[in-house]
């Protein structure tokens, strides 16, 4: 079978192996490939058999001209770049990760949450630029710095990673309000659940992990804002666009929303004209919370399996059967 990757370096930048793809055929492993140049995709993947994308996209077009493809393999769990119904008309399987990140994901988030309560990074630049070795005082602070325990967290989409982060953030003294279309027993043991409105009204911290969908397509937007309290503090880690991005710059300028942490935006990478780059206390990272050496290394690990799993005639994690 021949394996085309066509675009492997954000999932392995070199630290890790692809030989789990190797034992299964014929690998060529493209770093990039650009993803406005339809012709370069389809030149590349003209004689493959299994194609392995990430964000590069896959269109109905590409698979017209490349009809010996027969497998695509997702190495997110996100599979928007991909003409899913093009695909199942042509037989072709659409294999994603389903769960890989979960732990990372949730580190990250709290890590964000925190660095918007202390400022680390901000202290430690200080330090080193001589303003502690030049302070009259013993110590000092250049921002308020927030003390979470007692303080309330909405988290909105209450499924694995928000799950995880209630259990962080309980661990911190913090009270779990969460928003979902199902509750489930675990989710129970750790939060109560609530409508949107009441989560907005009650939380102090708000912490997106839902997917996006047309429901929730800027679901943070200057209606939901107006409901929360006066201060909050919002962190993304899910996807960009389930946020209004202008109107949140208007209410972190305005000091409505005191800070945002955000992984995602709604375009990435993001645009130099991005009113987010210009927001007041907006820290920005980008997209990076998936991206530990452990959670990748599952990510290929799964990917693999997925690919041998069709080659057996038993294909998982399929999203167009």
């Amino acid at each position: 079978m021949k394996i085309v990757v066509l675009d492997g370096y954000t999932e392995n930048p070199g630290d890790l192996s692809w030989k789990g793809f190797e034992t299964s055929g014929e690998l060529t492993v493209y770093d990039r490939t650009p993803i406005n140049d339809e012709m370069e995709i389809i030149r590349r993947i003209s004689d493959a058999e299994a194609v392995i994308t990430n964000k590069t996209p896959i269109s109905r077009t590409t698979l017209d001209q490349c009809p010996g493809v027969k497998y695509i393999g997702v190495l997110a769990t996100g599979y928007n770049v991909i003409d899913i119904e093009a695909a199942r008309e042509k037989g072709i399987p659409v294999c994603i990760i389903p769960t890989y990140g979960t732990t990372a994901v949730a580190q990250f988030t709290i890590a964000l949450l925190l660095e918007v309560c202390h400022h680390i990074g901000a202290h430690s630049e200080a330090v080193h630029k001589g303003e502690w070795t030049n302070s009259p005082d013993w110590c000092f602070w250049k921002y308020p710095l927030i003390e979470l325990a007692g303080k309330t967290m909405g988290i909105i989409g209450f499924g694995r990673i928000g799950q995880n982060t209630a259990r962080i953030a309980k661990a911190l003294g913090m009270e779990i309000l969460a928003y979902d279309e199902f509750s489930s027993k675990s989710g129970k043991e750790l939060a109560a659940y609530v409508d949107l409105d009441r989560l907005f009204e009650k939380s102090d911290v708000i912490s997106l992990h839902c997917p996006l969908f047309p429901a929730t397509k800027e679901i943070i937007n200057k209606e939901s804002i107006g409901k929360m309290k006066d201060g909050v503090i919002i962190l993304n880690t899910s996807r960009g666009p389930l946020i209004h991005e202008g109107d949140l710059k208007k209410a972190l300028d305005s000091g409505k929303v005191a800070a945002a942490a955000l992984d995602v935006v709604s375009a990435e990478p993001i645009p130099a004209d991005s009113p987010l780059l210009k927001a007041k206390n907006c820290i920005i990272t980008p997209h990076i919370a998936w991206a530990p050496k452990e959670s990748r290394a599952r990510l290929m690990d799964i990917a693999a399996e997925n690919l041998r799993s069709f080659i057996a005639g038993t294909p998982v994690n399929v999203v167009n059967s």
